[in-house]
């Protein structure tokens, strides 16, 4: 293994490990009144999340990268089979106003996780399969490639999850682009995918209002604006040092989502300005590091798929923390290897075993 190799997976240990620190801050306390033992979502983070992505992160990097391409299309058709299967009563799980989650009995499982790697996969096999065979004609990539979208952006709008599937599309746009497709399409692609948001935000008032918020945080401020609200309040709180680990206020029935989509605005809180830094020059590594294994990849389906892989990670992030400082509205993304939730971090860590088979042969 390169040394290059053991830099991601420190930089990957430290973001799960103050994961760790901050949802165990977070839940212990509701944890205990709801359960009777603090440890009661910390250990469900630990069975359902980590345990498993370790484990399937390792098979990803010890199984050769080329027997992934032959299991791809059935793995794309399984998922989406999975996706309508939440829309099943009694099979699938509503969530306030979403229906993501399936009904596994002892836990649940959110398809529309693990779709963000498949979709990866897929789409770094496809392109780079008809890159090889003509370099020269596109089109029929362009007509299937808006097909494949569209059938994603209709299974995410019904449950609805705007923030997955804003997440797959910019993955998508970015994988497009750099497998070196025409610039007409990628500005064919780039007008249809802003057309293709302007109507599912004027279809779901909530989503006009999360843009309404993003430039005054006062409309709305008891509903749609209550917790970027609350989020800044946490992150100035913070200062430079923060007010120590276990010690935020804001989670305390404040901010919304605090060991979800909020775990960024906690951890600024108790950490402050330097802990935050700390978080974003962890995934910048990272980010730096995948496209450093993209760039050495032997052939154009590892490229691509480094490139995917890291983008969606560091694109995630970038929407997740920019939602938390009031750069972009919020979209109920999780912060990759930290919030709570045991399809993501899963699915991360099945990523990141990918990258790693793809470093270890190039």
């Amino acid at each position: 293994m390169k040394r290059s190799d053991y830099f991601l997976i420190a930089a990957v240990a430290c973001l799960v490990i103050l994961g760790i620190l901050i949802i165990t801050s977070v839940t212990a306390a509701i944890a205990q009144q709801k359960f009777g033992s603090p440890t009661f979502y910390l250990l469900r983070h630990f069975i359902y999340g980590l345990l498993p992505g370790i484990i399937l992160g390792f098979i990803a990097y010890k199984i050769p990268i080329i027997r992934f391409k032959k299991w791809i299309p059935l793995l794309l058709l399984g998922n989406l089979f999975l996706m309508v299967l939440v829309f099943v009563p009694g099979i699938g799980i509503k969530l306030g106003s979403a229906r993501s989650w399936l009904n596994l009995g002892v836990t649940s499982f959110q398809p529309s996780e693990l779709l963000k790697l498949v979709f990866i996969l897929y789409l770094a096999s496809w392109l780079a399969t008809r890159a090889e065979k003509n370099k020269n004609e596109f089109s029929a990539t362009l007509i299937a490639f808006i097909a494949i979208i569209g059938v994603i952006i209709l299974l995410l709008s019904f449950q609805p999850d705007v923030g997955t599937l804003g997440i797959i599309i910019a993955t998508g746009f970015l994988m497009y682009f750099l497998s070196g497709t025409p610039l007409k399409h990628t500005l064919l692609i780039s007008f249809g995918g802003l057309v293709a948001l302007a109507v599912l935000v004027k279809m779901k008032l909530y989503g006009v209002n999360r843009f309404l918020v993003l430039f005054n945080r006062d409309n709305d401020p008891m509903g749609t604006g209550y917790q970027i609200k609350q989020a800044l309040i946490a992150v100035g709180s913070g200062g430079i040092f923060g007010t120590g680990l276990g010690m935020s206020v804001q989670k305390f029935g404040y901010l919304p989502e605090p060991m979800a989509d909020s775990i960024f605005a906690v951890f600024a809180e108790e950490t402050g300005l330097v802990g935050s830094l700390m978080i974003v020059a962890l995934f910048l590594i990272i980010t730096w590091l995948g496209f450093k294994i993209a760039q050495n990849a032997k052939n154009n389906f590892e490229k691509l798929t480094a490139l995917g892989i890291v983008s969606w990670l560091s694109v995630q992030a970038f929407i997740n923390i920019g939602a938390m400082l009031k750069i972009l509205p919020l979209t109920g993304v999780p912060l990759p290897f930290l919030s709570y939730g045991g399809s993501a971090l899963a699915t991360e860590l099945i990523g990141v075993g990918i990258l790693l088979n793809i470093s270890k042969h190039t």
